[in-house]
């Protein structure tokens, strides 16, 4: 899943991008109330985490305009103030949730899946797909329960995948979800991924889950014989 940061303390924004990365999610960071609106208008993305003190329009005033344009993505403010009132000034300004610093990053993740499971209607962190089975929190991918080591990119194309399972995605949107404004579209990195997983999740099985649809794009389903 494809996640814009907005925070501008440079320390504060590493380290979430960091952590964000090492938990398979794409991210982009804007330092700025202005950049962060302008990403968010231009970027389909799965959520944003908005620090509320920002330069340039403060996290409120991005929030608000964010809703204004019917854009429906997830929001997640950050700030250090954490009165009653500041927190519902943000909820009613369109966010999602509210998490006040300083906080744990093990919350932060957790605020995080669980806005990602409200958007896409999914009800448990675990994915599954036939015999196929994503743990989200957990990170092990088992298929007819043997357990499947992915890298960090094929492990967030395969939960995108399985997310939108029976569903055609083509490049573009895999592009869009899975990594981040500067991935080439030029290039031939999305199929060789593909057959990367190909090569883990359906090599050896008596049945493939992943299929190619000629001139769309690809589909993650159980296809009768």
């Amino acid at each position: 899943m494809r996640i814009l940061l907005v925070e501008d303390e440079k320390k504060m924004a590493s380290f979430i991008e960091r952590g964000l990365k090492e938990e398979h999610y794409a991210v982009d960071v804007s330092s700025d109330g202005e950049g962060g609106l302008s990403r968010a208008e231009v970027n389909p993305y799965d959520l944003v985490i908005l620090d509320v003190m920002l330069p340039a329009k403060d996290g409120i005033t991005v929030c608000r305009e964010i809703r204004n344009k019917k854009l429906k993505t997830p929001i997640l403010l950050l700030t250090a103030k954490g009165s009653v009132r500041d927190k519902v000034q943000g909820l009613d300004s369109g966010a999602d949730d509210y998490l006040a610093k300083p906080f744990e990053f093990e919350e932060l993740l957790a605020r995080v899946r669980a806005l990602l499971r409200r958007n896409r209607g999914l009800e448990t962190p675990i994915l599954k797909v036939a015999d196929l089975e994503l743990n989200d929190p957990t990170r092990l991918v088992t298929r007819a329960g043997r357990e499947i080591t992915l890298t960090s990119k094929e492990f967030s194309l395969l939960r995108y995948l399985m997310i939108h399972a029976g569903q055609v995605v083509t490049r573009t949107m895999i592009s869009e979800h899975v990594w981040n404004e500067s991935f080439d579209t030029f290039t031939n990195v999305i199929d060789v991924y593909v057959n990367y997983l190909r090569n883990k999740i359906d090599k050896g099985f008596e049945k493939p889950l992943i299929h190619t649809v000629r001139g769309a794009g690809y589909v993650l389903e159980e296809k009768d014989d």
